[in-house]
């Protein structure tokens, strides 16, 4: 095919559309026609941190932010693909609302009675799509094509219109309707097209691409289209690509001639439209700029989850954060001869560390011999008078959530810890310890946990967070906006 298609949020596999997951930070510049189905399932799955409020899904801080960058991202995109002239069809899925986190905390009482307030606003799948319409839930099969979108959909709508299906109506006064319902004249279809480039979003019912007759039992991972699965799609993309034509044949202008823009010819309205967009560029430039140093933050603050996955060298790195927050002075150290991923102190102590990650399995005896050789090579330092109290972070079962791991040592590294009198800490349970005290200040709970790892050894048990621990914390949440 001369156009290229991509299709964001499903897959046709048949190798002639490029597929771009919801999550992806692509840009649809890059193709000619955009099929487009906001999908957000990845974002409703199992979460431990998510809740519910009102009756629906409650997503956690986490989920809230990348649901709002995914929906902002795509918003912003599809917006600049029609001012490009590309033609973006979006099959209308069923609406899915969630609500999110604004990131406003509201506190109320003092001491063990003070509770935090979480404020949420409610958004949906369609928060992707860029459009001002007002919809509504409602599902049906039965559809009217417009007399006026007969020239450009009908030949579509004859194929497709069957199969369809609408699960949502819009309001009546929207702008662009050609399909609407049988009964009621609702609009369940709208093509806003940019007038100025011949790009244009069309809105339709969704059909249902994964038909099990367009499919074939295959061995292994790859999918295969049986001969009805081939002529759906075929069909599919020659029909949009006739829409894309037609949409292109009404709306072509001629290209504005570079001495039409001098000023002797501007409006006075011109002057001031332009005047009001470099003040919201100036906005938005000092916007992106605030955005940008967030992000930095956000990345650094995201570094401590890496206690809870991740293995070798950004493992080390989460290690060295979480001591930061501890209270302990801590650094990698290497020079020509000697490497160790931590060498930690405070008025407690002096301690050397090292880290192992796991996928699905403990930390086995390997890295204690490792960590025994790294306190006699410390030691002959110059600068170190006395051995260093050894600690083995030890991330097991790295790829299974937390509560559900079982010990993270084997019991021959638990007992020959024990006897060299080296300390295993379980980061996962350092995470809780640095959860805490990342939103509280509490230098005796976090004096309690450098205490333990100096003295204790063998599996060491880090004291358990006070009230507001990650198991217990559970903000109550409220509504700061209505769809």
């Amino acid at each position: 095919m001369s156009k290229k298609f991509v299709a964001v949020g499903f897959d046709l596999p048949s190798g002639h559309v490029e597929h771009v997951p919801f999550e992806a930070k692509a840009s649809l510049l890059d193709w000619d026609i955009i099929l487009f189905r906001p999908d957000i399932y990845e974002y409703l799955t199992h979460d431990y941190s998510n809740s519910q409020f009102n009756g629906k899904l409650a997503l956690s801080d986490a989920k809230s932010f990348q649901l709002k960058e995914a929906c902002a991202h795509w918003r912003r995109e599809i917006a600049s693909a029609t001012t490009a002239g590309k033609l973006v069809v979006v099959f209308l899925t069923e609406p899915k609302e969630v609500y999110v986190a604004t990131g406003e905390i509201q506190t109320s009482g003092t001491g063990r009675n003070q509770k935090r307030t979480r404020i949420v606003d409610l958004i949906s799948n369609y928060s992707s799509i860029p459009i001002a319409a007002k919809w509504t839930r409602s599902e049906g099969a039965a559809m009217s094509l417009l007399p006026s979108a007969r020239e450009i959909l009908s030949s579509y709508w004859k194929t497709f219109g069957p199969a369809s299906r609408y699960y949502a109506t819009w309001d009546k006064a929207s702008k662009g309707t050609c399909l609407t319902t049988k009964h009621g004249g609702l609009p369940v279809g709208m093509l806003i097209p940019e007038e100025s480039s011949g790009g244009a979003i069309l809105l339709l019912p969704d059909i249902d691409f994964d038909d099990e007759e367009f499919f074939e039992d295959c061995a292994g991972e790859s999918i295969v289209l049986t001969s009805k699965g081939k002529k759906f799609e075929s069909n599919l993309l020659s029909e949009i690509l006739s829409i894309a034509k037609a949409i292109t044949g009404s709306a072509t202008r001629t290209a504005e001639p570079p001495w039409a823009g001098s000023e002797q010819f501007l409006l006075a309205k011109e002057f001031d439209l332009q005047r009001q967009l470099l003040v919201i560029d100036t906005e938005i430039e000092e916007a992106n700029r605030k955005r940008s140093a967030l992000s930095d933050e956000l990345a650094k603050a995201s570094g401590l989850r890496g206690l809870l996955y991740e293995t070798g060298k950004p493992l080390e790195a989460a290690i060295i954060a979480a001591l930061h927050v501890l209270g302990f002075s801590a650094t990698n150290y290497q020079d020509g001869a000697s490497e160790f991923d931590a060498v930690f102190e405070s008025g407690e102590g002096r301690l050397l560390g090292e880290a192992e990650g796991k996928d699905n399995k403990p930390v086995n005896i390997d890295k204690l011999r490792q960590l025994s050789t790294n306190i006699h090579e410390d030691l002959l330092r110059d600068e170190v008078t006395r051995p260093a109290k050894g600690i083995l972070f030890g991330n097991g079962y790295r790829l299974v959530e937390p509560s559900a791991r079982p010990q993270q040592f084997t019991e021959k590294c638990v007992t020959s810890s024990e006897s060299m009198a080296i300390g295993l800490v379980q980061t996962s349970d350092l995470f809780l310890a640095v959860h805490y005290l990342t939103d509280n200040s509490d230098e005796v709970y976090a004096r309690e946990c450098r205490k333990t790892m100096v003295e204790g050894t063998g599996l060491i048990k880090l004291p358990s967070p006070p009230d507001k621990s990650l198991q217990d914390s559970s903000p109550v949440t409220t509504n700061s906006a209505t769809r």
